[in-house]
């Protein structure tokens, strides 16, 4: 397998760096309004928004409430919710790790990008949205070629960073079934990116169903494993987290 060229840099660095981030990662997903604190979205009525103080009267003490804000698929307005955060949740009980690939600086790739003027809409079909997709701002194209085959990546704008869904033959077998995540990181040069696959992540809906994830769209696939970042979160007992 080839690989584009990674970036010069000494060997003990990125792994501490890595291994601290795998850390950050578990006190992420395990924290009071973490991915696995999720219990409940509920939606209001269309054109109508929630009263969130009345949705806290007489909720448990570890239990926050947050508002949360979507677009209608349909008609294009916005609509309004609530989200419930279990700090003591069964998943939070019952979670062991996220299990890893281990740190592979071969996966540590730079690529190009070029900003498209305008930025473009694309169609990203979401895991509850059954086959429906959602248009994502893709501020540009980020090209590179992996062991031979030449890829052209729509990363979205997940407030202001640039977030890839990928999948590769990997999902569904010792990695997430839906694909994972990854923040892809600028450089000071404005046409090249850093992809850094050892912080591939299992997506938010990999540990509560209570998630609407972006799947990998046709471009984001790759034909060679990525043998790179996390597997999927291991639970003591089954979970509905766990596809």
């Amino acid at each position: 397998m080839s690989h584009p060229t990674a970036p010069d840099q000494p060997s003990a660095a990125p792994v501490e760096g890595w291994t601290a981030w795998c850390a950050g990662r578990r006190n992420s997903v395990t924290s009071a309004t973490g991915n696995l604190a999720l219990v409940e979205t509920r939606w209001s009525p269309a054109g109508e928004r929630p009263d969130v103080e009345a949705a806290r009267a007489g909720q448990p003490e570890q239990v926050t409430v947050t508002t949360v804000e979507r677009t209608d698929r349909v008609t294009g307005e916005p609509e309004h919710g609530l989200r419930f955060w279990d700090a003591q949740s069964p998943a939070i009980q019952n979670f062991e790790r996220i299990d890893v690939f281990p740190y592979d600086p071969s996966w540590v790739l730079e690529a190009s990008y070029t900003p498209v003027p305008g930025a473009r809409r694309v169609g990203f079909e979401h895991i509850r949205d059954n086959g429906g997709t959602r248009d994502l701002v893709v501020p540009g194209d980020i090209t590179l070629t992996v062991d031979g085959r030449a890829y052209t990546l729509s990363a979205f704008d997940d407030e202001g960073t640039l977030l890839l869904v990928f999948g590769d033959p990997t999902n569904g077998d010792t990695t997430y079934g839906a694909g994972r995540f990854l923040f892809v990181e600028r450089t000071a040069d404005d046409g090249r990116v850093v992809l850094d696959f050892n912080r591939a992540f299992v997506p938010p809906c990999g540990f509560s169903d209570q998630y609407n994830c972006p799947m990998p769209p046709r471009q984001n696939r790759f034909h060679l494993p990525v043998e790179a970042g996390e597997k999927r979160p291991v639970f003591r007992d089954a979970s509905p987290a766990q596809r």
